[in-house]
């Protein structure tokens, strides 16, 4: 299990942090490396995985992403929470689900997750993670919260009273 953490650090190090190392990915992944994040299309294969970080980085050069706390490993598997961001000051990026952002649009995002490694014969196979994915979206413009005053402003007229329990009945008006 030891071995499986020592590639697991390795992988985040390298393939997540900055700098990054490009050849990681041919170095440490299986050749048909599965890599899923609910923020971005799943890539299958050390080549699609390759292609999306080289993108990912040309669009946030400062993309940095680093472990917090400790790995936790059972046999094959190795979980790891992390936080990070960067800038965007690169080329368009498309990768998003929800969208696609213009080139240099200087938005900054910072969110955390967490990810499950399996590894085969000390190999990175599958990396599923889990992330902030909503506060992201915010950050970079993918998606926007309506206003208030939208929302009360709505067709039909305002919101009933008490819609979000903080203008509901008082103690005394029951």
């Amino acid at each position: 299990m030891q071995e499986n953490k020592n590639a697991a650090a390795r992988w985040f190090r390298e393939f997540w942090g900055n700098p990054w190392n490009p050849r990681i990915v041919n170095e440490l992944a299986t050749s048909d490396i599965f890599v899923h994040y609910p923020m971005h299309e799943p890539k299958t294969g050390r080549a699609a995985v390759l292609k999306f970080m080289t993108e990912f980085r040309e669009a946030f050069p400062d993309l940095n992403f680093r472990g917090v706390g400790k790995l936790i490993a059972e046999g094959d598997f190795v979980v790891g929470q992390w936080k990070g961001g960067g800038t965007h000051t690169g080329q368009a990026f498309s990768d998003f689900r929800m969208g696609s952002i213009p080139a240099a649009s200087g938005r900054k995002v910072k969110f955390a997750g967490t990810t499950i490694l399996r590894l085969e014969n000390g190999r990175i196979a599958e990396e599923l993670g889990q992330e902030d994915a909503l506060s992201a979206m915010l950050q970079l413009g993918l998606i926007r919260l309506p206003e208030l005053e939208m929302i009360q402003e709505r067709p039909g007229g305002p919101l009933p009273r008490g819609w979000n329990n903080m203008s509901g009945p008082s103690e005394t008006g029951r």
